[in-house]
C-alpha cells in the first residue's frame, strides 16, 4: 500500500509542476524569439552594408555552437542556424573568428591579388569597414523606430476635445457615460486641453466614488453620473514588479488597502508611498470575485525630467481612467516623429541610468542579465502581441546602444580602431589590437556575470 501511495503522490507532484514547466517553456520561447529577431536585424545590417561596400561575407550565423541548419546562396555566403540562440555573427572574408580578428594566413594569400584583397574585411577601404561595422547598431535603431512608428499609427492620437471611447465598468458605478460623449467638466472641474495641466485637474476633483460628468451628447450638453475619473483600475502590470509577483492582473480593481476602502488611484499611491516598503494587504475585485493579495512595494529608481533619478516606493501597475479616450488617425509624419523620439528617449535614459549606476547614485540591480530579460520577455508576451513587439523594439535599441560602447570586440571598439587609423594614417599595432580584444572580451564576460549575479540576487 505505501509504495502505491508514494507513486500517486509523485504523480500528483508532477502534475502540479506542469503549469510551471509550461510557463518556463513559454518564457524561454519568448526570449529566444525576441533575441533572434534583434540579432538577425543587427547582423543583417553588417551583412548587407558589407555586401554593398564590396566586402564578401563567408558566414551569416544566427546563434553559436553546433550548426543545426545551413545553406549556401549564389554569392557563396553560408547562412546557418546554430544550437545556442544567444547571439549571432557575420564572418567576412579575412576574419579569423566571429569577433572579426584578422586571419593572418588568409590575408597574406589575398595580398597577391588586389581584387581578392579588396573583398576582405581587413583589405577594404576604411570607409567600407567603418560603414559595415556601424550598420549593425544603426539597423537596430531603425528597426525600433519603425516599430514605434507603426504602433503610433495603429493606436492613433487622443481626440481633442476629450471624448469617451471604451468605458471601463466599475463595480457599483452608475454607468451613465456613453461612447462618443465629449467630456466638458468632471465633478464641476473643467477638463483641460490635451496639453494642459492634468495633475492640477485631478487634484481638484471631489473625493467621492461617484462624479457628475458634463458631456456633449448628440449636440446637447447633459449631466450624467458615473464612477471616479481615475479609479483603482489595473490597466497594465510592469514585468518583474511587486504587482506581478503578488499575482495582480490587468483588469483588476483594488478596492481596499489593509482593510481601508479606496476608490482613487491617488489614494492607492499614497498608501504605497506612505507604507515605507512594508507588506500591504490588497482587497481585489476580479471578474466580480473578491480576493485578498499580499504585496510588498519595492524601491524603484525613476528618471526625472532633468536627467537625474529619484527613488520611490512602487508596486508596478499602470492605472487607467474610467474610460479609454477616443482616438483619431495620426499622420505619417507625426508618427515618424513619435517613433524616432521614442528611440532617442530610450537611448538617453539608458545612458543616464548607466552613468548614475557607475557613480553609485542608483542601485546596480537596475542592470538585468539574461534571466531578467527572459522573464520580461515572457511577461510582455503574455500581455499580448502589441506589448511584446514594443518590448522587442526597446530591447533592440538597448542592444544597438550597447554595441556602440567603445569596448574592444564590440562594434564601438572597432570604430575606435578605425578612428585611430583615420587620424594616424595607419592601422593600430596588430599585437596591441589582439591584447585589447582579449581585454574587451574579458570585460564583456565580466559584465555578463555581474548581470547574471543581479538576476539571482536582486
Amino acid at each position: 500500500m505505501w509504495p502505491q501511495l508514494r507513486t500517486q503522490g509523485n504523480v500528483l507532484d508532477l502534475v502540479s509542476l506542469l503549469p510551471q514547466f509550461g510557463g518556463l517553456l513559454y518564457t524561454i520561447a519568448s526570449f529566444v524569439i525576441a533575441l533572434s529577431v534583434i540579432v538577425a536585424v543587427h547582423e543583417y545590417g553588417h551583412y548587407i552594408v558589407g555586401r554593398w561596400s564590396g566586402i564578401h561575407a563567408e558566414v551569416f550565423s544566427l546563434g553559436f555552437g553546433p550548426v543545426l541548419w545551413s545553406r549556401h546562396d549564389k554569392r557563396g555566403t553560408r547562412w546557418q542556424i546554430a544550437l545556442l540562440p544567444f547571439g549571432g555573427y557575420v564572418k567576412f572574408l579575412g576574419d579569423a573568428d566571429a569577433a572579426s580578428g584578422k586571419d593572418v594566413d588568409a590575408m597574406a594569400a589575398a595580398e597577391a591579388d588586389p581584387a581578392a584583397l579588396r573583398r576582405t574585411m581587413h583589405g577594404a577601404p576604411l570607409w567600407a569597414r567603418a560603414a559595415t561595422v556601424l550598420a549593425g547598431p544603426m539597423f537596430n535603431f531603425v528597426m525600433s523606430a519603425i516599430v514605434f512608428t507603426a504602433l503610433a499609427l495603429s493606436v492613433g492620437a487622443v481626440r481633442d476635445p476629450l471624448t469617451v471611447g471604451t468605458i471601463i465598468e466599475l463595480p457599483g458605478a452608475a454607468g451613465e457615460l456613453r461612447p462618443g460623449d465629449e467630456v466638458i467638466e468632471v465633478g464641476g472641474v473643467a477638463v483641460p486641453a490635451l496639453d494642459g495641466d492634468w495633475s492640477a485637474f485631478r487634484a481638484q476633483l471631489p473625493q467621492t466614488p461617484q462624479l457628475d460628468y458634463l458631456v456633449l451628447r448628440d449636440g446637447q450638453e447633459i449631466l450624467v453620473s458615473d464612477g471616479y475619473y481615475s479609479p483603482t483600475y489595473v490597466q497594465q502590470i510592469a514585468p518583474r514588479s511587486a504587482a506581478s509577483t503578488a499575482g495582480l492582473r490587468s483588469g483588476d480593481f483594488i478596492t481596499a488597502v489593509d482593510g481601508a476602502p479606496i476608490f482613487t488611484f491617488d489614494q492607492l499611491k499614497e498608501k504605497v508611498e506612505g507604507g515605507g516598503g512594508r507588506e500591504l494587504m490588497l482587497d481585489v475585485s476580479r471578474d466580480g470575485n473578491a480576493m485578498t493579495l499580499a504585496l510588498t512595494p519595492r524601491q524603484v529608481d525613476e528618471p526625472q525630467p532633468d536627467g537625474s533619478f529619484a527613488q520611490h516606493w512602487r508596486i508596478g501597475i499602470v492605472g487607467g481612467s474610467l474610460f479609454e479616450p477616443a482616438t483619431e488617425a495620426l499622420g505619417l509624419g507625426e508618427a515618424v516623429v513619435t517613433g524616432t523620439t521614442q528611440v532617442w528617449r530610450v537611448v538617453s535614459t539608458s545612458i543616464s541610468g548607466l552613468t548614475h549606476m557607475i557613480t553609485g547614485e542608483i542601485d546596480s540591480c537596475n542592470l538585468s542579465g539574461p534571466i531578467g530579460i527572459a522573464q520580461v520577455s515572457g511577461e510582455t508576451a503574455s500581455q499580448g502581441a502589441s506589448s511584446f513587439i514594443r518590448f522587442i523594439a526597446f530591447l533592440s535599441t538597448a542592444v544597438g546602444l550597447l554595441n556602440l560602447f567603445p569596448i574592444p570586440a564590440l562594434d564601438g571598439g572597432h570604430l575606435v580602431f578605425y578612428a585611430y587609423e583615420a587620424v594616424a594614417g595607419r592601422p593600430p599595432n596588430e599585437r596591441a589590437v589582439q591584447i585589447l580584444m582579449t581585454v574587451g572580451i574579458a570585460m564583456i564576460l565580466s559584465l555578463m556575470v555581474f548581470a547574471l549575479f543581479n538576476d539571482v540576487v536582486c
